[in-house]
């Protein structure tokens, strides 16, 4: 099973960046799939997640009405919109999976390598 993370970069205070999570290695049916962030000294935090159906779609607190999450169970991709970014979403992001729903890090069986996103002020 392999997820790769795809789309971090540098962007100003007030931007978007789009991330994608391109899946392969096993049908994904069942899973929930989730994106992580992890800033610099700081632990791993949930920040969005949507189920391979595309039936159920949870947000951290922190990313509701700014962050979008998606999925092209065709292309066997997540990606997340990310909009009015600001410098406390500097962090990298992670995509990993699991069966079931879960806000917890702790559980996922699958991660993606992670990307940079940077967010200048």
């Amino acid at each position: 099973v392999q997820l790769q993370a795809s789309g971090g970069g540098l962007v100003l205070a007030g931007g978007s960046l789009r991330l994608s999570c391109a899946a392969s290695g096993r049908t994904f049916s069942g899973y929930v799939l989730g994106w992580f962030r992890q800033a610099p000294g700081k632990e791993r935090l949930f920040v969005a997640a949507i189920t391979w159906s595309g039936g159920s779609i949870y947000y951290a607190d922190s990313v509701k009405g700014r962050f979008t999450i998606s999925r092209d169970s065709a292309e066997n991709t997540v990606y997340l919109q990310m909009n009015s970014l600001k410098p406390e979403d500097t962090a990298v992001y992670y995509c990993a999976a699991r069966r079931g729903y879960s806000g917890s890090p702790s559980g996922y069986d699958y991660w993606g390598q992670g990307t940079l996103v940077t967010v200048s002020s």
